[in-house]
């Protein structure tokens, strides 16, 4: 998969291309239908499939307090796309004279002349331009002077329920961890570059992989019971926090992973966490030492997890 961060280099789609958009946080099931018809069309018309997306999301730019939180890093975004077998990622900068497009000047240089779209897969419920003025309608119209066609998607459903970004939050948000799954095709990981920290946990006794994450907003806080790949090529157990430190008085959020039974150096190694179970919420302590005793009782509390399921 070629990845582009903008439009500027001439004759990049010579033959055209056929593209849909959207912010694909997640790359859920529903994602990878739509995927699957842009690649099947492509097919049929000899062309590139194109997954054109934004950085920040729209929703970021315009009321970023309003925004939700990510299902998963651009990276992430990025690695799932490719195992899709998109041809070509486009990524645009989203920002403050893109948003001031009208949506008739949107389609004529995004899609007609950077991108050389012969066909669009999209939602009908898809709004683009100035003011999202932009709908199906809009480029149904434009299409038959421009020269592309429009093919309208049905809503990916499981359970008689539409697959989304949002139920997928709520899942996290209620630490249903095998609806997410069942969601996403696959469990719900956070992945990151293990940095150096402030080794608090290493002064309690409890070591741990710090991985800062993109933004100060996440689907998950709390302590959990995970499972950490990327190391070693072995599946780790740990516990693992997802919070702000507020015995710290910490503010920016960050992933702590403390790893049972391992203690090899893995500063600057990507890993991936898998969640498994909820333990615990967040919480602020009295004094270190409550901090310290609650910390043991967490990793009794994963270990007996992990020998409950390794006995399933």
């Amino acid at each position: 998969m070629q990845f582009l961060r903008s439009l500027r280099t001439p004759n990049i789609f010579p033959g055209g291309s056929v593209v849909t958009v959207g912010n694909f946080d997640g790359v859920h099931l529903g994602h990878q239908a739509v995927i699957g018809q842009l690649k099947q069309h492509a097919r049929q018309l000899g062309l590139q499939s194109v997954v054109l997306t934004f950085e920040p999301q729209p929703l970021e730019h315009f009321q970023p307090e309003a925004a939700p939180a990510r299902l998963s890093s651009f990276r992430d975004k990025f690695l799932q796309l490719r195992a899709q077998g998109v041809d070509k990622l486009v990524c645009l900068r989203f920002q403050d004279s893109l948003a001031k497009v009208s949506a008739e000047e949107f389609v004529q240089r995004l899609f007609v002349e950077a991108l050389g779209m012969k066909r669009i897969i999209i939602g009908d419920d898809f709004r683009f331009g100035r003011d999202r003025k932009g709908d199906i309608h809009t480029l149904r119209s434009m299409g038959e002077t421009a020269g592309f066609d429009v093919v309208p998607i049905d809503s990916f459903s499981i359970d008689g329920e539409r697959v989304s970004s949002s139920r997928i939050r709520k899942a996290l948000d209620e630490h249903d961890f095998d609806t997410a799954r069942s969601l996403l095709g696959r469990a719900y990981c956070i992945s990151g570059r293990v940095r150096h920290g402030e080794k608090r946990g290493r002064q309690l006794g409890f070591p741990t992989a710090n991985v800062s994450l993109s933004r100060n907003t996440s689907a998950l806080l709390g302590v959990y019971a995970v499972q950490v790949t990327g190391l070693d090529g072995v599946i780790l157990n740990g516990v693992a926090n997802l919070g702000t430190r507020p015995v710290f008085d910490g503010k920016q959020l960050l992933l702590e992973v403390h790893l049972l039974d391992y203690s090899k150096d893995i500063y600057g190694r990507h890993i991936n966490v898998e969640f498994l179970k909820h333990l615990r919420g967040e919480q602020k302590f009295a004094s270190i030492d409550e901090l310290q005793a609650q910390i043991n009782q967490d990793v009794d509390d994963a270990r007996a997890i992990f020998e409950l399921n390794n006995n399933n």
